[in-house]
């Protein structure tokens, strides 16, 4: 049953700012027809919720509003006509609501995202539907389950559609979640991986997590080549373009017929093409928006069979939110950041 108490803890951003971030007392959400009332456990944090705090992303989004998206928690309370989850089932909300299968629509893309413009996560509380969460994998904390809905299943949708096979050459940009979910889901499909990084420290973490080669981006900043002699001249066959500015590189370190996934723009939002670059070797390039709800239970089962666990770089409560945006923005995290409640 729901809490005896009415209302709950959420944290509200006042204005697009790190320093605008309010813990205040709203009611707790009352599931209907089809709904379940989530009592959130842990959240984790993405790219994309710091750039919309920042007003870069979503600068007319509505203010207030509770940021995050990706959560773990416990069903407290159902919704009539609820079968797929009981009270107590561990779950993890699904990012872009209504999406269950196949392609997304664009409104589900543009209007049905968790964090904005729907409401966050770093509540206590939240009200989903039922077919629109996930059950959390059991070999996983709730911190841990947490850091699944946008980083790996966008890891997992990049794979599968750049046609991941044994043998495959894949290159990760970095040590965030997305590269780090990436480089682990590839191994254990038998891919060979390349990983970018900018210090000696994540060189280490990306080898013990199984990366065939390293390449210091920051020592060698034309990397393209080096990526082509990591894999004897073929080049990468799946590239995950996280920082966006680099596809040019990207390019030159694809092989023929090769896939660059674009998922993130921590380098910046533009960038030059040289056409010939795409049209010489068949490159396929394609945005990657995390994945349906069918997808994400296949990644849950893949993580599960394989007992992959995410890298955590650091845990804060709810009242040092603002502490685990600051140290997100200063980019030298490895692995995924939480938040707990």
């Amino acid at each position: 049953m729901q809490a005896a108490r009415s209302t709950m803890s959420a944290l509200e951003a006042q204005a697009f700012s790190i320093d605008r971030l309010q813990r205040v007392e709203r009611p707790i959400p009352t599931p209907g027809p089809g709904e379940i009332l989530i009592r959130v456990r842990a959240a984790s944090l993405n790219y994309r919720d710091l750039a919309i705090l920042s007003g870069v992303y979503l600068p007319n989004l509505p203010l207030p509003y509770v940021p995050a998206s990706d959560a773990c928690g416990v069903v407290a309370e159902t919704g009539e006509g609820v079968t797929r989850f009981a009270v107590d089932d561990r779950v993890m909300p699904c990012y872009i609501q209504g999406w269950r299968d196949g392609a997304p629509t664009a409104e589900q893309r543009q209007k049905r995202t968790l964090g904005a413009p729907l409401t966050g996560v770093l509540q206590e509380y939240v009200v989903v539907p039922a077919e629109d969460a996930v059950a959390a994998p059991p070999h996983l904390s709730d911190a841990e389950a947490a850091t699944l809905p946008i980083a790996a299943l966008t890891a997992w949708s990049c794979l599968l559609d750049g046609g991941i096979k044994v043998g495959s050459n894949v290159l990760v940009q970095g040590t965030g979640g997305v590269a780090l979910f990436a480089l682990q889901l590839a191994k254990v499909a038998g891919a060979r991986v390349v990983a970018l990084t900018s210090s000696n420290l994540k060189a280490e973490v990306l080898r013990k997590l199984g990366a065939d080669a390293v390449i210091n981006y920051k020592e060698t900043p034309e990397w393209a080549g080096a990526v082509k002699e990591a894999t004897q001249g073929r080049g990468a066959d799946i590239i995950l373009e996280t920082t966006g500015s680099t596809i040019p590189q990207s390019l030159g370190a694809l092989a023929f017929g090769g896939f660059i996934g674009v998922i993130g723009f921590v380098g910046g939002y533009e960038t030059s093409l040289n056409i010939r670059q795409i049209i010489g070797p068949i490159a396929r390039i394609q945005g990657i928006s995390v994945g349906s709800r069918a997808r994400f239970e296949s990644l849950v089962a893949a993580m599960a069979l394989h007992r992959i666990k995410p890298v955590i770089d650091s845990s804060y409560d709810l009242d040092h939110t603002a502490d685990a945006f600051r140290h997100m923005q200063q980019g030298k995290h490895i692995g995924k950041i939480v938040v707990t409640l």
